[in-house]
């Protein structure tokens, strides 16, 4: 998409005023925030954008100039949205839905008890009325105020238990301080575990991984390196988030953005701008009020002009209309509804949900629809090698059958099968942590996504030492994974003849796509025929109806010719090095569902509520684990 001249206009502007790039700006408005993010701070030359910030890798800002930012542009945090004064909720608490009409009937009582005193004194009744009335409008009133109140003492302690700390290079100095206190052109070091503390751009990277879920809404950790490799700064490698979560590896970023003018502030300031809507129960109480004020004034009324038309006077006529209008009046209704919501508020707390407003547990239990994510959250998120189809045909993987005697679960070794593990083998950034050599391979701790640390350990356990094969095969290259080409390759040096290997897996659709010849039975590489093709559709349907998610595998022996361990494969685009690849098989993993799944969407379906699954893998897969966990009937 090309940019229009009001993008180039402000690409400019931002050139020009670079010297401001630290300092306080207009607040941008709500259809400013819902436009795409225009920002040149990715795809510019490193020495550009650390002269536009005033800042250098070596010793990062002075201190003073640090100060002077701080003042100058703010703390490093999201402005929260405008609290509601306490007063101001209290009052609304003894004013709504139902404490109105009680107020009303408590006014309507007193005024017709100081008319009945004035004209001929009798019985107290509607003075007893009307301050009873006015003592259970108080009383719910305190209570409700009372319960919320806690609830968002809670929420707010939340948010000061642990104050986000980061490493910052000032003055040539390494200091760790809070991140509310770092400024537009800090230099920060991040490590896995760690949340971003701003918006940065990377200037040195080792293996890092950053979790964008919360973003892009990719459930797979990103990696991220210094290179500029897309427009869209959402999809740049060489960008890392404020509040996105480390997972992975090390870096060196440099901040270019803090609070609300990074990606995140943007949308807080967004989703802060909406209005708040009335929930299901205040609607209700609404309209149950109107009904009975309604039918309180016409009956209040039809018995005035009766009263009136009988020979009662103008006055006893007119205590008589207040009389009946009180009566109309639920005296229970305000403190039975209050009592009720607060003991299911209650309960509801000891289940670990806190209830922030009274009338949301209404809203809760008129849900009617759940819409919930797969991977960790009705599955365990703990991947498992299942099965493997190579040779043309499908074998149980032995991957849950770790035993002391590790001989005992080592497969026979076979062309077709040596060419498979080789690829899961080498194709895969997962790692076991040291010193885990003593325990058992299913219990080991892996650094990696689940789906690669279960291939990781079903080639420990099924071929043998993962670091001692890969001492055999030194890596040259590496594309790592990504949503739009749907597999990751490596390429490595070999220890049996001379050349190079690329070996690829991904999403098996693809790989297949990219294969132009496949390994027979007999070991043999053989064009990719429609035969072959009705096999492998056959295969994936079949693991995929048994709830397994399955990858695709190949590999191909680069020409000689052209590419040799010397080669700067940098300076070449990675796809270009896809040329005739060879499927050697597939691999099918298992997230199996939590136990407590299939229970809690029965309990859901009686109820009433729909239960929908939402997740990116294959529809087979999702088909299979919602008839597991009862989503979808058999």
């Amino acid at each position: 998409m090309e940019p229009n001249s009001e993008d180039v206009k402000e690409t400019s502007r931002d050139h020009h005023h670079h010297h401001h790039y630290w300092k306080k700006g207009h607040k941008p408005t709500i259809e400013d925030l819902k436009k795409e993010i225009h920002m040149d701070e990715h795809t510019i030359p490193l020495e550009e954008l650390l002269t536009r910030l005033g800042t250098n890798i070596e010793s990062g800002l002075a201190d003073g100039e640090a100060r002077s930012r701080l003042h100058t542009g703010g703390r490093n945090t999201l402005t929260p949205p405008k609290q509601t004064p306490e007063v101001i909720k209290f009052l609304r608490n003894m004013t709504g839905g139902f404490s109105l009409l009680f107020a009303a009937g408590a006014v309507l009582s007193l005024i017709a008890y100081a008319v009945q005193e004035a004209v001929a004194p009798g019985p107290k009744d509607n003075l007893i009325i009307g301050v009873a009335l006015v003592v259970i409008v108080i009383v719910t009133g305190l209570f409700t105020h009372y319960q919320e109140s806690k609830s968002e003492r809670i929420m707010k302690g939340f948010l000061k238990l642990v104050p986000q700390k980061a490493l910052v290079l000032r003055g040539g100095v390494h200091r760790d301080i809070r991140a509310e206190r770092l400024v537009v052109g800090d230099i920060v070091e991040v490590k896995f575990g760690d949340q971003m503390p701003a918006d940065v751009r990377i200037v040195k990277s080792s293996g890092f991984k950053v979790d964008n879920s919360a973003l892009t809404g990719e459930s797979e950790p990103q990696s991220r390196s210094p290179d500029s490799s897309h427009v869209n700064p959402l999809e740049s490698k060489n960008l890392a988030f404020f509040s996105t979560n480390a997972v992975e590896g090390t870096c060196t970023g440099v901040v270019i953005r803090t609070g609300d003018h990074t990606v995140v502030g943007r949308i807080a300031q967004l989703t802060g701008s909406i209005a708040q809507e009335k929930t299901t129960l205040a609607i209700e109480i609404e309209h149950v009020v109107r009904m009975i004020v309604a039918f309180a004034l016409v009956s209040g009324i039809t018995f005035f002009i009766v009263a009136l038309a009988i020979g009662y006077s103008l006055l006893n006529s007119f205590i008589f209309f207040i009389g009946i209008a009180i009566a109309n009046v639920p005296d229970g209704l305000l403190p039975a509804v209050t009592v009720c919501l607060t003991l299911i508020a209650q309960r509801m707390k000891t289940k670990n949900c806190l209830i922030r407003k009274l009338e949301a547990v209404e809203t809760l239990g008129s849900t009617s629809v759940i819409c919930t994510d797969k991977t960790g959250t009705l599955t365990e998120n703990r991947m498992t090698v299942s099965h493997l189809w190579y040779e043309g045909t499908i074998h149980d993987a032995n991957s849950e059958l770790d035993t002391p005697d590790p001989e005992m679960a080592k497969r026979t070794p076979s062309i077709g099968w040596n060419a498979l593990s080789r690829v899961m083998g080498l194709c895969n950034r997962a790692v076991f942590k040291e010193n885990q050599e003593h325990i058992m391979v299913t219990d080991r701790v892996c650094n990696g996504d689940a789906s690669e640390s279960a291939v990781l350990k079903c080639f420990e356990i099924e071929v043998g030492s993962i670091s001692a094969f890969r001492v055999k095969y030194p890596k040259l290259f590496e594309l790592p994974f990504n949503s739009t080409n749907k597999y990751q390759f490596s390429v490595h040096t070999q220890p049996d003849r001379a050349g190079l290997i690329l070996v690829i897996k991904g999403a098996p659709e693809k790989i297949l796509q990219l294969s132009s010849r496949y390994l027979d039975n007999g070991g043999k590489e053989l064009p990719v025929s429609s035969e072959f093709a009705a096999q492998f559709e056959e295969t994936y349907a079949k693991l995929g109806n048994m709830g397994e998610r399955v990858l695709g595998f190949a590999h191909q022996f680069l020409d000689t010719r052209l590419y040799t361990k010397d080669f700067d494969f940098e300076s070449i685009r990675p796809e270009r090095l896809l040329g005739e690849l060879c499927f050697v098989g597939l691999v099918s993993l298992i997230d199996p569902p939590r136990q407590s799944v299939p229970m809690a969407v029965s309990k859901c379906r009686s109820a009433g509520i729909k239960v929908i699954m939402v997740t990116g893998d294959h529809p087979l897969t999702a088909k299979a684990i919602g008839r597991k966990v009862g989503i979808i009937s058999p």
